[in-house]
């Protein structure tokens, strides 16, 4: 089928998918403590937050109504942070979540995850499990600031790949420091029996804001592709570009599907605070509610139209791009506070990359 008539399908979904908006995925930010402070934090988060975690129950009350609507077994809920394993209570979270029919899994730096962490978790329901390995030892460790973050991520990621029946990945941020020993990293993956990595370029927010060691130049950026292209034809690993941008000539070829930003389609989140927005990454100033104010359903329900009407990204570059009907703006996350500049645009770095080639 000519690849015009699959991009025109695809828009069609998507349209369908916005039309529905049946809530997927809820992300709880149950903290913003972490045990490392990476240079390319999203969120600042530190071992002394002077914000709280929020108390479990809050969350619960706020969620256990969705089951009105949607059944909880089609609703898997991602632990974040900060690093979740900083709670002494998220063993029971993810139990009583359970409890109440809800899948559910954590994203962890691996730093604190141990054996006997890894058997109750488990033990709990956890179904799913995000491991950060940013390269191989001292890339990851430049990237992490802490010289056992390696090593403990390692110890974590054994422990993962041989548990059947958990649902995981590894994610990399692939940066300026790494990108060149991404087939390296890759055949240490294979051989620890890992079946599925994610790459991420690292977005220009937070604490990346202004390091220019971590944003892919365009020939970098073309390089990750390649790798992705041929990797996805010849080996055993299951390697995937993320859904952060739209790829123009390499979309289907870095992923199983054509891009799609389900933030506030599929997927939400309840952040430290109480804010309800969809991917924890996403500027705060498109926070659509709070669950201590009105329920979480009326707000996923009823707002939400910043990010199911993205009409109003046809704006700067993207206002005459030959490419807008299928990226739509692209991420979320890549969009400033005033909704009228876009932070990086892969597709265009990548576009500029062919066209000099």
């Amino acid at each position: 089928m000519p690849n015009s008539i699959v991009l025109c399908l695809h828009r069609l979904f998507k349209n369908n998918e916005t039309r529905l908006h049946e809530l997927n995925y809820l992300f709880w930010e149950c903290t913003q403590r972490c045990n490392l402070s990476c240079l390319h934090c999203g969120s600042d988060c530190s071992s002394d937050s002077t914000i709280p975690d929020m108390p479990f129950n809050d969350f619960l009350q706020a969620i256990v109504p969705i089951r009105k609507q949607y059944k909880s077994n089609t609703i898997t809920v991602v632990i974040t942070g900060g690093e979740p394993l900083m709670r002494n209570d998220l063993v029971s979270c993810g139990k009583t979540l359970r409890e109440h029919g809800f899948y559910w899994g954590i994203v962890t730096n691996g730093y604190n995850y141990t054996p006997a962490i890894h058997g109750r978790l488990l033990a709990a329901g956890m179904g799913t499990i995000t491991l950060s390995l940013d390269g191989l030892e001292n890339s990851h460790n430049w990237l992490r600031a802490n010289k056992k973050s390696f090593e403990h991520a390692v110890k974590a990621l054994d422990l993962i790949v041989s548990s059947k029946g958990l649902v995981y990945d590894v994610v990399t941020c692939v940066n300026r420091k790494n990108i060149n020993e991404l087939p390296g990293l890759k055949q240490f993956l294979i051989s620890k029996k890992t079946k599925a990595w994610r790459l991420f370029t690292i977005a220009p927010i937070g604490r990346a804001a202004n390091n220019n060691e971590l944003a892919l130049q365009p020939e970098e950026l073309k390089q990750l592709m390649d790798f992705i292209v041929v990797s996805r034809m010849r080996d055993t690993i299951d390697i995937k570009f993320s859904c952060e941008a739209y790829v123009g000539k390499y979309e289907k070829q870095v992923r199983d599907s054509y891009f799609f930003c389900r933030a506030g389609i599929n997927i939400a989140s309840v952040r430290i605070d109480g804010s309800i927005s969809a991917c924890p990454n996403i500027n705060r100033y498109f926070v659509q509610g709070n669950i201590y104010h009105e329920p979480f359903l009326d707000v996923w329900n009823n707002r939400f139209e910043i990010m199911r009407n993205r009409s109003w990204m046809k704006t700067g570059i993207c206002t005459y791009c030959r490419d807008y009907k299928n990226c739509t703006g692209g991420a979320m996350h890549l969009w400033n506070e005033k909704k009228d500049t876009i932070l990086t645009c892969i597709n265009k770095h990548l576009n500029n990359c062919l066209e000099k080639n």
